[in-house]
């Protein structure tokens, strides 16, 4: 454990340096934000049908999809781990003596952990400042905070599962364009990142609710957005730890048998 902490550590503190980068990110998630609420606005104007979820909540939402997209957004990816299959570098990961699934699991959650970081304290600090209705605000109470920060953090672990699928996919493919291109748009529709997934169609709600990507970000953020109760949001850890688990076992057995098929050719 002491590997991988060490790891993760120096993952976190490496990648709280690219600081310019988190800035300019920090200006794109405002202009994706406001053109959120912009038409989602334009949306609840133009209907008088009560919603189930309202605009306040889903401005809530908007502002927590934008400050924490480095923990959800399945296109986030690693090149260096992509070389490393790629370009056969792997070789000296695998002299390591430590669990290839594990190290690269610790090295993906401190590369979302730290651009999380980055981002998310202005853009939320900022939209704190925002005129009503346009404004981000506290939870309606300190158990949906504590709901949102427990269901967040088991979100990066589902995601981070999710992505390792897609590194061992690479194994067979040898190229991350395709399994990350129609992952990342498969992932993002069915997270509700696209559309909120209480205005989606009921059909669509039952096969977004069997997928695990909603556990990702529509969960806490509408746990935190007060538009699921307490009781349907502690169903939903277990969900998310249910996911998690059968997905790492997944991942790691998958990965074990990716390996024994390596070919590196070379010195």
């Amino acid at each position: 454990m002491k590997a991988y902490y060490s790891l993760f550590k120096m993952r976190l503190l490496k990648g709280l340096q690219y600081k310019v980068a988190a800035y300019a990110g920090v200006l794109t998630q405002f202009f994706w934000g406001f053109m959120y609420i912009m038409i989602f606005q334009a949306f609840y104007n133009s209907t008088k049908i009560p919603q189930p979820i309202s605009f306040r909540e889903l401005v809530q939402v908007v502002w927590l999809q934008q400050s924490f997209l480095m923990f959800i957004m399945l296109w986030i990816r690693d090149n260096e781990l992509i070389n490393h299959i790629i370009k056969g570098n792997i070789a000296y990961e695998l002299c390591r003596p430590t669990d290839l699934y594990c190290f690269w699991y610790a090295k993906l959650i401190a590369q979302r952990l730290s651009g999380a970081i980055l981002r998310c304290i202005p853009i939320i600090f900022v939209a704190f400042l925002l005129p009503s209705p346009y404004n981000f605000s506290l939870p309606p109470d300190f158990i949906s905070f504590i709901l949102f920060l427990i269901t967040l953090i088991l979100g990066l672990i589902l995601i981070v599962a999710i992505s390792m699928l897609l590194y061992i996919s690479m194994f067979y493919t040898l190229s991350p364009t395709g399994s990350f291109l129609v992952f990342a748009v498969f992932g993002e529709f069915f997270s509700g990142m696209l559309i909120p997934v209480p205005l989606m169609p009921d059909t669509l709600k039952k096969i977004v609710y069997i997928l695990p990507f909603r556990y990702t970000s529509d969960l806490p953020f509408r746990i935190y957005a007060g538009n699921i109760g307490i009781t349907e949001a502690l169903i939903s850890i277990g969900v998310q730890i249910l996911w998690i688990s059968l997905l790492v076992i997944l991942g790691k057995l998958w990965m074990n048998k990716a390996l024994k098929r390596i070919v590196v050719q070379g010195g």
